[in-house]
C-alpha cells in the first residue's frame, strides 16, 4: 500500500508541477517590468483644461433624467457629456448645446493625436462594437480603435470622446502572461475556472498523501536503523 501511494503522489507531483511552473514564468514576467511601463502612461498627455470663448449653452436633455452634466475638453473643443439615467451618455457643443452623434473616426485620431507623446504615427483606425468588444478592451463600449506604426493602440469611446485604454504592444505580452497566470488565456478575467479548481485540487490531494506518506517513511527509517544497529 505504501508503494502504491508512494507512485500516485510521484505523478500527482509530477502534474502540480505544471500549474508550478507556469505560475513562476508569468510571475517573473510581471514583475520584471515598472507597471507604468507596461500601461503606457508616458504615451499620452493629461487631457487639456476647458477653454471657452464664450460662455457655455446648456444642452436641451428634455424629458429623459440626467445623472450628470460635466463639460470637458476634446481636441475639437470643449464638449458636454451629457449622462442619462438609462445609461445612454451624449455629447453636445459647449458652444451651441447641440446634442452631437457619436464621434467620427477622424475625430477620435484628432483625439489622440492630441495627447500622444510617442514617436510612432497613425496606422490605422476601425471601429469596435459594443457586442464584442476586443477581449484587451475589457468594456462593454463602442469605440474607435487608432493603431500606431509601433502596434500600439488607443480606443477612444465613440460616444464620449474619451481616450478609455492603451495597449502597448508589452502591454499584450503582458496581458497573456496574466491569463497564463490565473489559468485564463481566452477572456483573462476569470479566477474562479475550472483548470484553477482542478490544479488546486490534484494538490491538495498531493500534500495531503505527503501528509500520509512522511511518518511511515520515518518509521520505516526507524525500523531499518535498528535494525541494522541489532545486527552490528
Amino acid at each position: 500500500m505504501r508503494q502504491q501511494l508512494r507512485r500516485i503522489h510521484i505523478w500527482l507531483g509530477w502534474i502540480v508541477g505544471i500549474p508550478l511552473l507556469i505560475w513562476t514564468i508569468s510571475g517573473l514576467v510581471m514583475v520584471a517590468f515598472p507597471i507604468e511601463t507596461v500601461r503606457g502612461e508616458h504615451l499620452l498627455s493629461e487631457p487639456r483644461p476647458v477653454a471657452l470663448a464664450a460662455p457655455a449653452m446648456v444642452p436641451p436633455t428634455g424629458p429623459r433624467p440626467v445623472l450628470s452634466l460635466s463639460l470637458e475638453q476634446r481636441a475639437i473643443g470643449p464638449r458636454w457629456l451629457v449622462r442619462f439615467a438609462d445609461g445612454e451618455v451624449r455629447m453636445a457643443d459647449a458652444a451651441t448645446g447641440r446634442v452631437l452623434p457619436p464621434l467620427s473616426a477622424p475625430e477620435a485620431v484628432a483625439e489622440v493625436q492630441a495627447r500622444y507623446q510617442g514617436e510612432a504615427s497613425v496606422a490605422g483606425v476601425d471601429r469596435t462594437s459594443a457586442d464584442d468588444p476586443p477581449v484587451e478592451l475589457r468594456r462593454p463600449i463602442a469605440a474607435w480603435r487608432v493603431t500606431m506604426t509601433d502596434g500600439t493602440r488607443f480606443y477612444v469611446n465613440a460616444a464620449t470622446g474619451e481616450i478609455v485604454a492603451r495597449r502597448t504592444a508589452l502591454w499584450r505580452f503582458y496581458d497573456f502572461m496574466w491569463g497564463l497566470h490565473i489559468m485564463d488565456p481566452g477572456t483573462r478575467d476569470n479566477f474562479n475556472n475550472v483548470w484553477v479548481r482542478a490544479f488546486a485540487g490534484v494538490a491538495a490531494v498531493s500534500v495531503a498523501l505527503g501528509l500520509v506518506l512522511l511518518p511511515l517513511t520515518v518509521r520505516r527509517r526507524r525500523r531499518r536503523a535498528q535494525a541494522a544497529a541489532a545486527g552490528g
